[in-house]
């Protein structure tokens, strides 16, 4: 039977929804050895320990300490060990050495996460309290991004696994995905103009969402289902990471300097292609979206493929009305799927992997960064990444929507990202 999918955080209920979005970060955890706890496999991620704290860190600096009178906090130092980026809220641990932090213990960052837990409790049982409001937009924001955190811990444990030679199995629900074979690829058409794209309220959204504007398309086509596995093992047969032409400039110094010939995870074993999960090593799926491709990927092979990109607003205009359904977390098999049959929609945007645009990742048109620590939440990061839409497999059901803009650098591939192509009608 599928699990149900969760309801869509807003103001409301406030208590279930957090304690329930808290006890989900946990179960992420429990397949984990005390081991696993504070491996960092690259500058780029972090332990799950780290992970664990730093979710509790966010309540206790963002909502307890500021509306929760007589509020103790748990230990002085986690202030700093625990802040991820935020300048505003005083030093913090480099990011790269996060794998270095024996100590607090991974009992301890559970205590943490208990003391903190109770206290909300308290919090939250009073909303009569002047400040109300804010409470709970604070709330609904750190609900939001503890859920973007777990998304984190499974990508990141990916990368910690893979990095050993013996190859660990995260979860073994995950090992055996339903067969299924790739829909035959079709090109839908959209009619351009002035549409208006950018979340129109109604719901939680993140900042970088909005405002709503309009913007100005010409006609397109896009792919109704994602690039495959075996179409972009055409691309690798056929010389693609060998081939300059098909690269951004920096995308084919990328290509030489760290040795780029398939996409991140892919071994060839004999005659076949194999991949890491985390379930483990497994045969490539062919029918499969194909997924751990940066930017510099996508692009590359749309370009071989004779197609582009969409842009983040035709992908928005193509998902308006397109229900969120696909393979997300709830699903359990953490990968990307072949699709098993038509469903009532021609396009299933959500889900499997995260669909790089050809759009940078920049303000719309009147946006105004925050004031404070909310400020540096979104804002400070518009600069040289790109946007990604859709959601993947690791991702919650009721985290992602049409407006939702995630942004990596276009060289990151460890990230359940993947590829839909477009063409001009």
């Amino acid at each position: 039977m599928e699990t149900p999918k969760p309801p869509k955080i807003t103001g409301r209920d406030l208590w279930p929804g957090y304690i329930g979005v808290r006890r989900d970060t946990e179960r992420l955890c429990a397949p984990l050895e005390i081991e696993d706890y504070g491996v960092q496999s690259m500058p780029s991620a972090s332990p799950p320990k780290w992970h664990l704290a730093h979710t509790a860190w966010f309540f206790e600096t963002l909502v307890l300490k500021p509306y929760l009178e007589g509020y103790k906090e748990f230990h002085p130092l986690f202030g700093r060990l625990f802040n991820s980026y935020y300048e505003t809220l005083g030093e913090f641990h480099p990011r790269p050495q996060r794998g270095l932090l024996s100590r607090p213990t991974v009992a301890e960052a559970y205590r943490y996460r208990v003391h903190v837990d109770e206290y909300m409790a308290r919090l939250l049982d009073q909303p009569g309290l002047p400040q109300w409001r804010e409470i709970e937009r604070l709330t609904v924001l750190g609900i939001n991004h503890e859920q973007q955190h777990q998304e984190l811990l499974l990508t990141d444990i990916l990368h910690n696994f893979a990095a050993s030679p013996l190859r660990p199995a995260y979860s073994a629900a995950a090992a055996q995905p339903p067969a299924g074979r790739a829909l035959p690829l079709q090109w839908l058409e959209f009619a351009g103009g002035v549409r208006e794209i950018g979340h129109a309220g109604g719901g939680f959204a993140y900042d970088n969402e909005g405002p709503r504007h309009k913007v100005y398309l010409e006609d397109f086509r896009l792919a109704s289902r994602l690039a495959t596995n075996g179409e972009f093992a055409e691309f690798v047969a056929a010389g693609g990471y060998r081939q300059p032409a098909h690269w951004l400039s920096d995308g084919w110094q990328a290509v030489r300097e760290q040795g780029w010939a398939a996409p991140l995870y892919w071994e060839r074993c004999g005659n076949e292609w194999w991949h890491m999960t985390l379930a483990g090593m497994r045969p490539l799926d062919m029918h499969a979206p194909v997924c751990h491709v940066g930017f510099f990927e996508a692009a590359a092979f749309a370009h071989w493929a004779g197609k582009r990109l969409p842009t983040e607003a035709e992908w928005e205009v193509a998902a308006a009305g397109v229900p969120v359904d696909g393979n997300l977390r709830e699903k359990g098999v953490l990968q990307p799927l072949a699709v098993r049959q038509g469903g009532p929609h021609p396009l299933q945007m959500f889900g499997d992997a995260w669909e790089w645009t050809a759009s940078a990742y920049a303000p719309y048109p009147g946006y105004r960064q925050a004031a404070g620590p909310l400020g540096e939440y979104n804002g400070k990061f518009m600069c040289g990444q790109t946007v990604l839409r859709g959601g993947s497999c690791a991702t919650p059901a009721g985290h992602i929507r049409a407006t939702y803009r995630n942004f990596f650098y276009p060289a990151d591939r460890w990230q359940f990202s993947g590829i839909r192509l477009a063409e001009d009608r």
